[in-house]
């Protein structure tokens, strides 16, 4: 049986190689419109960043997300990422 080949993202905020099921796709389509992409398949300029909260608010604080997407990502979207890692971090401590 053969391997796979897991495909592998950069962190824009650690700057560190991560299987790209880590990691979390922040997208700016053509229209200027930003989301967070669960699924990692929706079109537009896309930037990862790994599920660690520390990670997030660093990106936040800096403004990582803005240089890489080239446009002011809201704050909201930040804190969409950190909720979506607390929840996600909870699930797996019940188990």
């Amino acid at each position: 049986m053969q391997k796979r080949k897991i495909p592998m993202r950069k962190c824009v905020a650690s700057n560190e190689m991560h299987p790209k099921k880590n990691l979390l796709r922040v997208v700016r389509t053509k229209e200027g419109e930003v989301f967070v992409d669960l699924t990692g398949k929706k079109s537009g300029r896309g930037a990862y960043i790994s599920k660690v909260t520390e990670n997030i608010l660093q990106a936040k604080k800096k403004h990582i997300l803005d240089r890489h997407l080239d446009i002011k990502v809201p704050d909201e979207i930040y804190d969409e990422m950190i909720r979506y890692v607390e929840r996600e971090k909870l699930f797996h401590d019940q188990k």
